[in-house]
């Protein structure tokens, strides 16, 4: 078999003997690991999830800013289905500029590597942030679309390097917790754009440009504090080939001075893929040892963002007036959603490495199938009945917990975990091109899905389904996991779960009929 195509990662620990797996302990989070996973999500995915929710409050007065500018330049007001497509193009084109990141993410994170990207990535983050702040003054709307393609591009590429970053700078018994620092840095962004959006800090007419000034800080707390940390001990290793460095990396992120047992396991790999180059996007679709990998991150990925979400953002505020709440508050009330969803994400974070990866989505997916059904009948039936709508407004809380305990994470935990070093950077660029056309896709064709079902949250049924199905009735293949070092793991090509939560042997996973590897 290709060395390419070998799986390298693992998710449980040795057991001793007569014991089951050894799960994560508290000596495994050390302070620069902590440091590293904070800072480079606060700079990275945190961003993402504030550019998600940041253009909600502020509409009102963006739009009202394009239509001055458009008087002031052609001496009459812009219509109203103009606005709308300004409009449009003014949220929508964020995932295009995602799409453009993703895409050249792979060459920057092989020549620079992971926390080098991470840094300069900071560059495009400060340009859109200086350009959307002062449109306004300028008297300039484009330089607002501008900025938003700018903001897009950072964020495609952090939701590829901070995931890659994370997972080769974290010990295997924690990679699932600390993976799950990602989904909860974009969901502490989306509360934080809802908090300075409202009209007591910066949701008024003149200082919704500061609500875009806002990302420098970020960026700046990264690129002052994330230089005093070390580059990924993997790529120091198996890339650069600097052993010294490597050495000192896994001392500062294992926080102890013996490594010697983590560098062999590395350089063992690297024996083995000594002649292997960085495989590109097709090579990785045509490998067939990993296809049922990459079409499990396909699917995957392509759910988190076609499931519904949209939808629930979409109507929060209209089903909060239905339930009698007054509209000058329901901007502080909207503030539970935000709160529900970050919540969800540091539960999902405690519990990763106990429950698994696969529960965790089964779950969460199938949660927002109960959930979206209610609701379904709960917004068709909430005007002849006068308590509705607070059934509404719970299915849209519990809708958004179900999908941060599971789906609004894992997907990026499992991108890093099924591929090996030499295949990662390609893996990640499909699954972040999978992503951000999904975005765009939900961005651009939900009104007119709208407007042919007036119903739109029963168009996330099917693709809540499609996952559940595809991950409950076992119809795909993931790599095996054993206690195995990274190079001597093998490819196993019958069906099986993700990450299942079975015994683990020398000899492989145990129970379900599942081949034992060669």
């Amino acid at each position: 078999m290709d060395p390419a195509a070998a799986p390298e990662e693992d998710t449980l620990v040795a057991p001793a003997a007569g014991k089951g797996p050894r799960r994560a302990g508290k000596g495994n989070w050390s302070g620069s690991l902590i440091v590293a996973s904070l800072i480079g999500a606060f700079g990275s995915s945190f961003l993402y999830g504030y550019n998600l929710s940041v253009v909600n409050a502020p509409s009102v007065y963006i739009k009202k800013f394009y239509n001055e500018t458009w008087e002031r330049r052609y001496g009459f007001s812009v219509d109203e289905s103009t606005l709308t497509l300004l409009w449009s193009i003014t949220v929508s084109i964020f995932a295009i500029g995602g799409l453009v990141g993703a895409i050249i993410v792979t060459p920057i994170v092989k020549f620079f590597g992971r926390k080098c990207t991470l840094l300069l990535n900071n560059v495009f983050a400060v340009t859109a942030a200086l350009l959307m702040s002062l449109s306004l003054l300028a008297g300039s709307f484009e330089m607002l679309i501008l900025g938003r393609i700018i903001m897009g591009v950072d964020a495609g590429i952090s939701l590829s390097a901070l995931p890659m970053y994370l997972s080769e700078i974290s010990p295997k018994e924690i990679r699932g917790s600390l993976g799950q620092v990602t989904a909860i840095f974009i969901c502490v962004g989306v509360f934080t754009g809802q908090v300075l959006g409202l009209p007591e800090i910066f949701g008024t007419e003149s200082r919704w440009p500061y609500l875009f000034g806002v990302i420098i800080v970020p960026s700046l707390v990264q690129v002052v504090i994330l230089p005093f940390l070390p580059e990924s001990p993997r790529y120091l290793l198996l890339e650069k080939h600097n052993t010294t460095k490597a050495e000192k990396a896994f001392q500062t992120f294992l926080g102890k001075d013996d490594v010697s047992h983590e560098v062999e396991e590395v350089l063992a790999e690297s024996r083995v893929q000594r002649n292997t180059k960085l495989v590109s996007v097709l090579q990785l679709l045509k490998t067939r040892s990993v296809r049922w990998q990459v079409i499990t991150v396909v699917v995957t990925m392509g759910c988190y963002q076609l499931c519904g979400l949209n939808a629930i953002w979409y109507y929060t505020n209209n089903i909060f007036n239905e339930a009698g709440i007054n509209p000058e508050t329901i901007p502080y009330v909207t503030l539970s959603t935000g709160a529900v969803e970050t919540l969800a994400a540091v539960f999902s974070g405690l519990v990763i490495e106990r429950l698994g990866r696969r529960p965790l989505l089964i779950g969460g997916f199938g949660l927002m199938i109960v959930f979206f059904a209610i609701l379904t009948v709960s917004l068709t039936l909430q005007k002849n009945v006068h308590w509705l709508p607070y059934l509404s407004i719970f299915c849209i809380l519990a809708i958004i917990a179900s999908f941060c305990i599971g789906p609004g994470g894992i997907p990026f935990v499992l991108t890093g975990e099924f591929f090996q070093q030499s295949q990662r950077p390609a893996a990640f660029m499909i699954a972040g091109t999978v992503n951000w056309l999904s975005n765009f896709a939900v961005g651009l064709l939900f009104p007119f899905i709208q407007a042919i079902l007036q119903m739109c949250q029963a168009t996330a049924l099917p693709l809540c389904m499609l996952w559940y199905k595809w991950e409950s009735g076992g119809g795909h293949y993931c790599p095996q996991r054993t206690r195995r070092n990274k190079s001597q793991q093998l490819m196993v090509r019958a069906p099986m779960p993700c990450l299942p939560p079975y015994p683990v042997t020398q000899t492989g996973v145990q129970g379900a009929g599942f081949s034992k590897p060669h």
